[in-house]
Order: structure tokens, then C-alpha cells, then sequence
């Protein structure tokens, strides 16, 4: 199986989570994991599962201001942050509008801040929600990793990604796309 692992990222975390969650998934099927700047309608179309993530901003997926905020915090010399070096591609809301024959099987994921998800959103039942109207199907629940408030993954969270990728491997071979 064919996968391809699409992601965006603002501080890195996001970036992160996708490698590791690519790394799991590697041990049963063949990965590519691209920024959403790199994710073309080919890569998109030889896909047999397209797994997307992004940051939780504003209880859901990066708008064109959350985006310009994130930028404008790492100006700030007092922050700490750097953005991540594909921060600066499009947006992967604006790439989920424009999907087109996409794969049949998907799974989607975010990072977002460590409190309840009624406090701080999922950007990933946007990312489900956006996936299952282009015809998707989703091979599990949406899945939040989570990160601190000064910016860093909780401890744990890498490995769990990994875990996930593992999980998301054995479940994705045994899932048989509608037909």
C-alpha cells in the first residue's frame, strides 16, 4: 500500500508528529511525507491512503490570520519560536478546498494545545469532515497530539505518533476500500 503523509506546520511540532507518524506506518507500507507546499495532485492520485495533519488554530484549521500571528510571534525576540522552514507554503486549508480524486482510504490528525478539546478545537475533524465530502473514507477517528504551552510536544507524543502510525498500518491493510 501506497502512503502518503501531508502535514502543516507553523513552530514545527506539527512536523514532528508527521515524521514519527510516518516512521510507524514505514514498517508495512511504502511512505512519502511532504508538506502541503509539496503534496501535488500526483502524489495525491498514486496514493492508495492520504493521511493530513495540521495545528489546531483557533479550535480548528490555520486561517490566513492565525498564520500571519504565528509569523508575527516568532518576531517577537522574547518568544523562543521558530517557524518551522515550510511554514511559509499554503495553506492546507486551502489545499483541502482544491482536492480532487483523492484516494479512497484516509486518516487525519493535529496538534493542539494540552487542555479539553472544548477549550482548544481539532483541527482534525475539520481535516475528517473536509476528506469524507471529497469521498474519503476514514480508517479512524481523527487523533489530536498534544503540545505545551511553551511550544514544545508533551512528553511522550513522538512516540505515541509512532505508535499511531504503526496502529493506522495494521488497520489500513485490513480495510478494504468501497466500492
Amino acid at each position: 500500500m501506497r502512503v502518503l503523509v501531508v502535514y502543516e506546520s507553523m513552530y514545527g511540532n506539527t512536523h514532528a508528529v508527521a515524521s514519527n507518524i510516518a516512521d510507524g506506518l514505514r514498517a508495512a507500507h511504502e511512505v512519502t511525507l511532504v508538506p502541503v507546499a509539496d503534496a501535488t495532485a500526483e502524489l495525491v492520485g498514486q496514493a492508495d491512503l492520504l493521511v493530513v495533519g495540521a495545528p489546531t488554530h483557533l479550535h480548528g484549521l490555520p486561517t490566513a490570520s492565525s498564520r500571519r500571528a504565528a509569523r508575527k510571534a516568532v518576531a517577537n525576540p522574547d518568544s523562543g519560536l521558530m517557524l518551522d522552514p515550510e511554514a511559509g507554503g499554503p495553506a492546507l486549508r486551502d489545499w483541502l478546498a482544491g482536492l480532487t480524486g483523492g484516494p479512497a482510504l484516509a486518516a487525519a490528525f493535529d496538534t493542539r494545545l494540552i487542555a479539553t478539546p472544548v477549550l482548544t478545537g481539532r483541527a482534525s475533524h475539520s481535516i475528517g469532515k473536509i476528506l469524507r465530502r471529497h469521498g474519503c473514507r476514514l480508517v479512524t477517528p481523527p487523533e489530536s497530539f498534544l503540545v505545551t504551552k511553551l511550544n514544545t510536544l508533551v512528553d511522550g507524543e513522538s512516540s505515541r505518533a509512532r505508535r499511531w502510525g504503526t496502529e493506522l498500518a495494521a488497520t489500513a491493510g485490513l480495510t478494504v476500500p468501497a466500492e
